[in-house]
């Protein structure tokens, strides 16, 4: 089998991080999202595997991710072509690489618990035309919802429905075989001009040997602030234990309590309490602060005589604030700091970009 990764798109939701990296770059767990994609892909045996990538893009996915050799896999880059048309689009867009193959279709920015090896068998063991992820959710109007017959059988796909007739959403993860893009050419774009995914699962249910199954662990779509930093906190619990390995010298004063990678050449002083699940880049300098569970800090980041929990810092980023930080996304550069020596005393000093979110 060959897979499919969905990493095009603009992220508006994720603004203003996004305006200068794609959403499928962001870390988690310090790890680009799309590494940890790329990891469940390969564990289920899939190494034939194509990224669609916005037009410009592929040069800073390649510098992110390579050819695939960090995976014992092969990474072809395939930029979009036609402009956003919808997600099914994206597959025709591929057709020249996947036509004649079954294949997995991705959406890049979906974070999964446990292995797709039991998708990939069943799908190639019954010879279905189509496989279908689902999750149980508390908000499937948000998503493609499936219906199903009194026999426990797909009916149709419905997308975004108000009154959703079940409580499941189909995930960002399907299976194909190159009857998808017979499917494609029997669809009509949507009211708002794509062709929908959920139209192509539709036709197959209609014309094809359609199975589904549901994932049973977790599943998330980290298409919010919300999302990701929840993402970032699962991926830290699913990482295997030996992955949380100090590479520096820590002072046997500092307290560093569970699980807690720190890369090398990082420096942490005597007064830091560190509590994990928390993963800290190489080249960092953390002084007199505590950081807290669930929190990934990049490269090279300094924090100062601060707290920060339940965070995403990005590399370069520096801290110095009495003010404790949690739940938040911090952007590469950026600097979070006290007043200090400007006027007036009281108040706050801001630069805020287009799309941000500040709590005070």
């Amino acid at each position: 089998m060959k897979a499919l990764i969905a990493a095009g798109g603009r992220a508006t939701r994720l603004r203003p991080i996004t305006w200068t990296i794609n959403k499928h770059l962001i870390p988690l767990a310090n790890k680009p999202m799309l590494w940890h994609v790329i990891t469940k892909i390969v564990e289920a045996g899939i190494k034939d595997i194509y990224v669609n990538v916005n037009p410009g893009e592929q040069e800073v996915m390649r510098e992110a991710l390579g050819d695939g050799e960090a995976w014992g896999a092969h990474i072809t880059y395939v930029e979009q072509r036609g402009g956003a048309r919808g997600v099914a689009h994206v597959v025709a867009n591929a057709e020249e690489y996947l036509r004649g193959d079954k294949f997995l279709f991705f959406l890049g920015d979906n974070i999964i618990l446990g292995s797709l090896r039991p998708f990939v068998e069943r799908f190639l063991r019954e010879d279905l035309d189509c496989l279908l992820a689902f999750s149980r959710v508390k908000d499937p109007q948000r998503f493609g919802v499936p219906e199903f017959r009194e026999d426990g059988t797909l009916k149709r796909v419905v997308e975004k429905p108000v009154q959703p007739p079940s409580d499941f959403a189909v995930t960002g993860i399907y299976f194909y075989n190159d009857r998808f893009f017979e499917a494609y050419q029997n669809i009509q774009p949507s009211a708002r001009g794509e062709y929908e995914i959920t139209d192509v699962n539709t036709w197959f249910i209609d014309h094809g040997r359609v199975g589904y199954e549901e994932i049973t662990g977790w599943w998330k779509d980290t298409g919010t602030p919300e999302a990701l930093l929840e993402g970032n906190a699962l991926i830290k619990d699913d990482l295997p234990k030996n992955h949380y390995a100090v590479e520096s010298e820590v002072p046997i004063e500092a307290q560093v309590q569970g699980l807690v990678k720190i890369g090398i050449n990082t420096v942490i002083t005597p007064d830091c309490l560190i509590r994990g699940p928390v993963v800290i880049g190489s080249n960092c300098h953390i002084e007199g602060s505590y950081i807290g569970p669930y929190t990934s800090i990049g490269d090279g980041a300094k924090i100062v005589r601060s707290e920060v929990e339940h965070s995403i810092v990005f590399p370069n980023v520096f801290i110095d604030t009495r003010r404790r930080i949690i739940d938040s996304i911090i952007g590469k550069n950026a600097q979070v700091v006290d007043v200090q020596g400007t006027h007036p005393r009281s108040g706050h000093r801001m630069v805020i970009g287009e799309n941000s979110s500040v709590e005070l």
